[in-house]
């Protein structure tokens, strides 16, 4: 294997030599964390030049990093094609023949795993929060910085072409100026009584509930489509306050059956937002909400115009536009090849995307700025501000007014 030295990132990649004789740069991937989002990114990188065929670089699954003991990890060698387990993520990141780290683990490891990543040398993409809090994001912002690596931020429901969509008619004033937005994230993943009591319910290891988990998407989906949040005040709920305590692995859905122990992080989230542009917003996250499934949706209303979009019907966006101002209603539009990156994975209208496509996305944004050496899509950047603006709820919540941010 020879090394290309003319990469101008922080570390050189090496050349893959293909059948053809063609040198091809390649991208040796780390994963930190294999849970079901560590398979996702495992998928995105191994899909990616399926769906892009000229994809700057080609991924190779190099190496997982996981102290699970439930026979899972042993698996995912097998299936996904890595060569190497580590039980301890440093034995990982300081490995000179990984390029990039995959960080999908809980909330306590984020900050010390990118970090120490960064510090390597290693590209990072890392699963939002990005940290327990605020400062541990920005540590993390501030490595990849001094490091001059590149970086990717799990804000996947930006890269949905029916989003990428919204944000161009609203860029192109067709709604005119934006006048209210509404963004829900509803889930039921902790509505049960008996769901167990995991890291997420912690405050020293998730750092916030909904907070962190949903409402770290809203204020990102909000500020993609719609623009920079000035201004805040948020209210916040437990509504399960004791849950059973639970030994060994655990997921979202896991029913615990030991002792009771205290929730210490809130379940329901609802804020009132004021946006640079003179808008004004509402959001509402819950995890706890009985009857919903991933019901995350943003509405945005303008002077002339309205759209609306729900990750439910992913490759819909519904429109109301270029009628009048009274008596308008809605049209379902479908996406079509052209719109975002829809006709690298459909070709035509009413084929539905799914998640996973979504990180595909995200994985090649990540890719083409490690190529390039300028950032491509969400990033730690995005991240650090969508923490500033969960920590200003927090803050607004604790002391009951508003916050500027």
């Amino acid at each position: 294997m020879t090394f290309d030295r003319t990469n101008g990132g922080a570390r050189s990649l090496p050349i893959l030599m293909l059948m053809t004789g063609v040198a091809e740069r390649t991208l040796r991937i780390g994963i930190v964390g294999f849970g079901w989002m560590g398979q996702v990114h495992a998928r995105a990188y191994a899909r990616l030049r399926q769906h892009y065929l000229d994809a700057p670089l080609q991924p190779i699954l190099v190496a997982v990093a996981d102290n699970a003991q439930d026979g899972r990890l042993d698996q995912a060698i097998r299936a996904f094609g890595f060569e190497d387990l580590h039980a301890d993520w440093q034995d990982l990141v300081a490995r000179e023949d990984i390029d990039a780290v995959s960080i999908t683990g809980p909330n306590f490891i984020h900050r010390d795993v990118a970090v120490a990543a960064a510090e390597h040398g290693k590209h990072i993409w890392v699963e939002k929060p990005a940290g327990r809090h605020v400062a541990e994001t920005a540590e993390i912002r501030d490595a990849v910085r001094a490091a001059g690596v590149q970086s990717a931020a799990g804000f996947n429901y930006r890269n949905a072409p029916a989003v990428e969509l919204a944000k161009k008619l609203i860029a192109d004033g067709r709604l005119g100026a934006i006048e209210q937005v509404t963004i829900r994230l509803l889930a039921d993943y902790a509505a049960h009584p008996d769901g167990a009591l995991t890291w997420r319910f912690d405050n020293a290891l998730a750092g916030s509930g909904v907070l962190g988990d949903l409402v770290s998407h809203g204020v990102d989906l909000a500020r993609y489509v719609v623009g920079e949040i000035t201004e805040l005040a948020c209210d916040t709920a437990i509504f399960v306050p004791e849950r059973p305590k639970v030994s060994g692995p655990a997921s979202h859905f896991s029913r615990g059956r030991g002792p009771l122990g205290r929730v210490e992080n809130e379940d329901y989230v609802s804020a009132l937002v004021r946006f640079a542009g003179g808008a004004r917003g509402v959001l509402e996250s819950s995890r706890a909400a009985v009857g919903e499934q991933c019901t995350y949706l943003i509405e945005v209303h303008g002077e002339r115009g309205a759209l609306a979009w729900d990750f439910r019907r992913m490759g819909e966006l519904q429109l109301c536009l270029g009628q009048d101002y009274q008596n308008a209603s809605y049209a379902t539009y479908y996406v079509t090849p052209g719109d975002g990156d829809l006709g690298l994975f459909q070709p035509g209208s009413g084929i539905a995307m799914g998640f996973d496509d979504l990180k595909v996305i995200e994985a090649h944004h990540f890719l083409r700025s490690i190529a390039t050496g300028s950032p491509v899509g969400a990033t730690i950047e995005d991240a650090v501000r969508a923490a500033e603006l969960v920590a200003a709820m927090a803050e607004s919540a604790r002391e009951r007014r508003w916050v500027q941010v």
